[in-house]
């Protein structure tokens, strides 16, 4: 999008130009129906155990096998991950998503599985991008812009999660991503679907803006925490 993570939104998020039921349905249909162009196979039911759906676009797998043991069951514990309040496009990042039960869930996983190693202490890098949208932007042009660049960031590697909703009755809205690291993040964004919709999102967005946190797993997940990432 811009020329570095903290400038810019690490996916485009796709929204709609309002609350109502048309538009829900709109995207509805762009996510289940719209192709998806890449040079990646497109894994079948059978890889179930490698692949797993880690994003609104269900054609879009997350590959375990590109990721070490640590950070598959920190991927898998994000399955759950969801927004606690409806209010999540204003209120505070921190408040508005169930981080508690991300922990809780990883720790389910280690426990239950027997070659799980000792957890050690790691921090993630974490992604909002808040925004407000005119009723003058089509949304069909944010989920196309929104849905490559987000198989770009697919195949690019280390995108853990990728999550949103739809707006609120003013357009206001909050994507969000969790990496494995800055450089992950950094990597997929100079891809050539980053930058196409990076240079249109002044155009699209009647506002936007980025924040950037920080999620720390304490050794054996003993504790954890969200902070503002700060270089």
């Amino acid at each position: 999008m811009a020329t570095t993570v903290a400038s810019r939104p690490a996916i485009v998020p796709t929204l709609v130009d309002s609350n109502d039921e048309k538009a829900a349905a709109a995207l509805v249909h762009a996510l289940e129906t719209e192709p998806t162009p890449s040079s990646s196979p497109v894994p079948t039911q059978t890889d179930s155990s490698r692949f797993i759906t880690f994003s609104p676009y269900p054609d879009h797998l997350l590959d375990m096998e590109t990721l070490d043991p640590q950070t598959q069951l920190l991927a898998r514990a994000l399955g759950v991950f969801d927004k606690t309040r409806d209010d999540y496009a204003t209120a505070p990042y921190i408040e508005s998503f169930n981080f508690s039960a991300v922990i809780d869930e990883l720790r389910r996983l280690r426990a239950a599985s027997p070659s799980a190693s000792s957890w050690e202490k790691r921090d993630y890098f974490v992604v909002a991008f808040r925004s407000q949208i005119p009723p003058t932007t089509n949304y069909g042009d944010l989920s196309s812009l929104d849905k490559a660049a987000h198989r770009e960031a697919t195949d690019s590697g280390g995108l853990l999660r990728y999550w949103f909703h739809l707006p609120d009755a003013d357009g206001r809205n909050l994507a969000t991503c969790l990496w494995r690291s800055p450089a992950d993040a950094h990597k997929a964004g100079h891809g050539a679907q980053h930058r196409k919709a990076s240079s249109s999102v002044r155009s699209l967005y009647r506002e936007w803006r980025i924040e950037r946190y920080r999620l720390v797993i304490e050794d054996d997940v003993r504790d954890w925490e969200v902070i503002e990432w700060k270089d």
